[in-house]
């Protein structure tokens, strides 16, 4: 994976991916930004979020769960000291749709956790993280 970031002004930069796609980051204005854009540190919550989404995702689909819908919520704790890496990270798992099963949406979730998510894998290194279901029958 290759991407770059460029500086615009101030504290606002364009990140390129390699697949084409273009986002910008700044800083908050208590940190000399103008909020254009999310501060980076943001994107390691989103990106880890994301990557273990899409795999509960495949995960739910392979199992043939019926759901309609699907959220994943992260609160994230940071260590008062510099650097102010993650101390942990609460994932809720919101899962939607028709007789969806616990154990299905947990095993899914487990899997994710323990062996595909490579987000996962590398926030643990500094992150307790932990989960909560939570299921809405339609």
């Amino acid at each position: 994976m290759d991407v770059s970031v460029v500086w615009k002004e101030g504290m606002e930069l364009t990140a390129y991916t390699e697949g084409g796609h273009s986002l910008t980051i700044d800083a908050s204005e208590a940190s000399g930004g103008h909020n254009k854009g999310p501060i980076p540190i943001a994107f390691l919550a989103i990106g880890t979020a994301g990557c273990a989404s899409l795999d509960v995702i495949a995960i739910l689909r392979k199992k043939k769960v019926d759901f309609s819908a699907y959220e994943c919520k992260v609160k994230v704790e940071s260590r008062e000291e510099f650097p102010r890496v993650f101390s942990k990270m609460h994932f809720e798992y919101i899962v939607t749709g028709k007789n969806i099963e616990l154990k299905d949406v947990e095993r899914s979730i487990q899997l994710t956790e323990e062996k595909y998510c490579q987000a996962i894998a590398m926030m643990s290194k500094t992150a307790e993280i932990v989960h909560t279901i939570t299921i809405i029958e339609e």
